[in-house]
């Protein structure tokens, strides 16, 4: 794997331990919420003598009240189930002896509104995942349980082990005067990285190859738009999917670094922007991405695009961007390296022939691939203040991510984000490993027993098991006709995910950047909402045609004038020595 890391990184630990009014401590304080029932060390004045035990089923039924994401659209769930009755919440049940209920659910584009409702209002359930901009709301509000002495006592060694590979910057995060206010998900890094999905059967129709700059992808795009790619002499196809209405990005941003879909992410870095995210400048000083002149130059590119048509003419009032990818009417989308857990198991089940492949693509002049690059923690659950049961929580993520729990379920049936409280804790480098792992192992140039003694990788034992079964001779070729994802679609969606998706991340020279910070700075607190609010409105308006090019320099005075500027002095305040 080569991957080169370019910009102040250096910087980033010292950013997270200067913000966020976090402080390390060697004594920090216990939790004085009520305690448990079941065997385990109570938090209150009577405390059991009997160790907690991180896996351990309630004596009597404990229930937790929670916030959750469910898709509308989402048709994966078997007849009969429900988001509270499923694969899911029924072996937590089995194990634990927890109920489930939902406090309030929301679909993607409703869920910050829901959210900001509960905190304003202070009716938080139970139990919810948030964003850290959401968390650090909560914890100003005095809304949120101390989770310090249920870390201690209750997080597995297994969670406990991937924290600590982040070097204490996950738990940085949370730490908010000495104390562990929410429990964070580790990504990997990955999850940071915006690639270039197409419709690789789509290319073979046309005749074209995979776009390697912006000049190209217009051309792919437009012969996705009018040649009728998918042959059903209609014209109904689309070039390049963008963000939908509601939650959807034109591009991550240094509070939500990963996982952007259908944004732009790629386009904006050939471009040499980084909307979002604060970089070095000329100066040697931070900059924050989105008033550089480079921004500037993408927005054009994609108004050019979205003005003949080749990318989604509905994108802003499109209520989910994948039905485009589920129904076969889209040729490319932007995305992580998992889409196999998103669109594309439904695509395939859907028309078999689908061949979507992943390109660390458009390159930039320069002909580099320099995606921006993410924070380990962008999700973090929470839990309210006065809870009875605040341990709850960290078993339910406890038994999640035991002995390869979470390959025991079957997505096909519910895909993993109705797993209740659901984060992601994975080692850093997990995709690249295991995509080398099971490149090795089908090469026959390694066996199971070499990676007998492999620790911290919690699905690779699972991954390599199955990998046969669902991927057929050439070893070396990825194409949807090499794969049997009906043998097993939970492995396959999976597989198809690592291989599929994480190939590019594994072999290609990545230019990487950073973010300086991807913390709030003190200013931000009241500033930034509108700050933001003010830049997406203005740069979907260029896009669209609704606003001239040339507006965004007026958006960069407004910006500095109503506090930017002052926000870019806190942040070279913060990255000092």
């Amino acid at each position: 794997m080569k991957r080169n890391v370019t910009g102040a990184m250096a910087f980033t630990m010292a950013a997270v331990l200067v913000l966020g009014a976090c402080s390390n401590t060697n004594t920090p304080e216990n939790n004085n919420t009520a305690g448990t029932n079941t065997g385990g060390t109570n938090h209150n004045n009577n405390a059991s003598s009997e160790p907690a035990d991180p896996f351990g089923a309630y004596e009597e039924p404990v229930t937790i009240s929670i916030g959750m994401q469910v898709d509308p659209t989402d048709k994966s769930l078997p007849s009969g189930d429900t988001p509270l009755d499923n694969q899911y919440t029924r072996q937590i049940k089995e194990a634990l002896n927890i109920d489930v209920e939902h406090a309030f659910t929301a679909s993607a584009a409703n869920m910050r509104q829901k959210i900001s409702l509960a905190i304003a209002s202070n009716d938080l359930p139970d139990a919810v995942v948030v964003n850290a901009m959401e968390m650090r709301q909560m914890v100003e509000a005095d809304q949120l349980a101390d989770l310090t002495q249920i870390y201690e006592d209750y997080a597995s060694p297994e969670i406990k082990g991937i924290l600590d590979s982040t070097g204490g910057t996950a738990l940085d995060t949370v730490t908010f005067d000495g104390k562990i206010m929410a429990i964070p998900g580790v990504q990997a890094d990955a999850d940071g990285v915006h690639l270039l999905w197409i419709r690789q059967d789509w290319l073979d129709e046309v005749g074209l190859e995979a776009p390697k700059n912006m000049g190209e992808l217009e051309e792919v795009a437009r012969a996705f738009v009018e040649q009728d790619p998918d042959g059903n002499g209609q014209d109904d196809t689309i070039g390049l999917s963008g963000p939908q209405s509601g939650d959807g990005k034109m591009y991550a941003n240094f509070l939500e670094s990963k996982n952007n879909l259908y944004g732009f992410d790629a386009i904006f870095s050939a471009y040499d922007a980084y909307p979002g995210f604060w970089i070095e400048g000329e100066d040697g000083q931070p900059v924050y991405g989105s008033i550089l002149p480079e921004t500037k130059g993408a927005l054009a590119g994609l108004r050019n695009l979205y003005a003949q048509g080749l990318i989604d003419p509905e994108m802003a009032v499109r209520e989910a961007s994948d039905e485009l990818v589920i129904n076969g009417k889209s040729g490319m989308f932007i995305a992580p390296w998992w889409m196999g857990y998103g669109p594309l198991t439904n695509a395939v089940k859907n028309n078999p022939e689908a061949n979507w492949q992943a390109y660390a693509l458009p390159l930039n002049e320069e002909g580099e691939f320099s995606p921006h690059t993410a924070t380990p923690s962008t999700e973090f659950v929470v839990v309210r203040k006065g809870y009875e049961h605040p341990e709850v929580a960290m078993k339910m993520l406890n038994n999640l991510y035991k002995n390869e729990m979470e390959n025991t379920f079957d997505p096909s049936k519910g895909g993993p984000g109705y797993y209740p409280l659901r984060v992601v804790f994975a080692p850093s480098d997990e995709i690249e490993f295991t995509n080398i792992a099971i490149k090795e192992f089908l090469s026959g140039e390694k066996t199971m027993d070499d990676f007998a003694d492999v620790k911290g990788y919690k699905l690779l034992n699972s991954d390599l098991e199955n990998i046969k079964s669902i991927k057929q001779e050439p070893y070396d070729q990825w194409g949807i006709s090499t794969w049997t994802p009906d043998a097993n679609w939970g492995a396959w969606t999976r597989s198809y995910s690592l291989m599929v998706g994480g190939n590019p991340i594994v072999e290609t020279d990545m230019q990487e950047v950073p973010s300086l910070i991807y913390e709030q700075t003190p200013l931000m607190e009241s500033r930034w909402v509108n700050l933001k609010k003010m830049e997406d409105e203005m740069f979907l308006k260029i896009v669209m045609g609704a606003a001239p090019v040339d507006s965004f320099d007026q958006f960069v005075e407004d910006w500095k004038r109503q506090g930017g500027e002052q926000i870019t002095q806190e942040v070279a305040q913060a990255l000092q020595p």
